[in-house]
């Protein structure tokens, strides 16, 4: 039987979007994020980051702080009885400084290559699954994917989450 997702963008949706985070003494937790993946996880979703992370391509950080970042956000929501269950994110830019990440990509959002790859990998049914998101591109990759997108537009993201997922129950 597959597994239903609920995706999270990270910056601006699960966090505050304080420009190229990746330090976690930087990090501020949106409103409602921590009970909104704990939601999640009591109601049998598996709860998936896709995150688009161009400060790797620009060279302001490299991939392994953007790991200690997503151990950071794990280990606290595992005070809170909480978890993500897997993290993705894209490195890539077109306009990157560091030519290994400089081209266009299939995972950078809207495409939807970050969320293909954790449908398949999680074996993940689109069709009950949910993408929360803060940008236009978080809503079209979900579409691309066959995924119902949610635009998050400030306030308890615990609210917006059971208000789209348990009105469609």
């Amino acid at each position: 039987m597959p597994n239903k997702a609920i995706f999270f963008d990270r910056d601006g949706t699960l966090n505050v979007d304080v420009h190229y985070l990746h330090e976690p003494e930087k990090f501020v937790w949106i409103p409602g994020a921590i009970d909104a993946i704990r939601w999640a996880n009591e109601h049998g979703y598996l709860v998936i980051v896709v995150t688009n992370q161009s400060g790797i391509a620009r060279g302001y950080y490299d991939e392994a702080a953007v790991h200690r970042l997503h151990d950071w956000m794990n280990a606290e929501l595992a005070a809170h009885g909480a978890h993500i269950d897997a993290f993705y994110y894209c490195p890539h830019h077109p306009e990157a400084s560091v030519p290994a990440y400089a081209k266009n990509c299939d995972c950078r959002k809207p495409a939807p290559g970050m969320l293909l790859r954790a449908i398949a990998e999680h074996d993940i049914e689109p069709a009950v699954s949910w993408m929360f998101g803060d940008a236009e591109s978080d809503i079209a990759a979900a579409e691309n994917a066959g995924v119902r997108g949610v635009r998050y537009t400030g306030g308890s993201l615990v609210a917006c989450v059971r208000g789209a997922v348990e009105e469609d129950m």
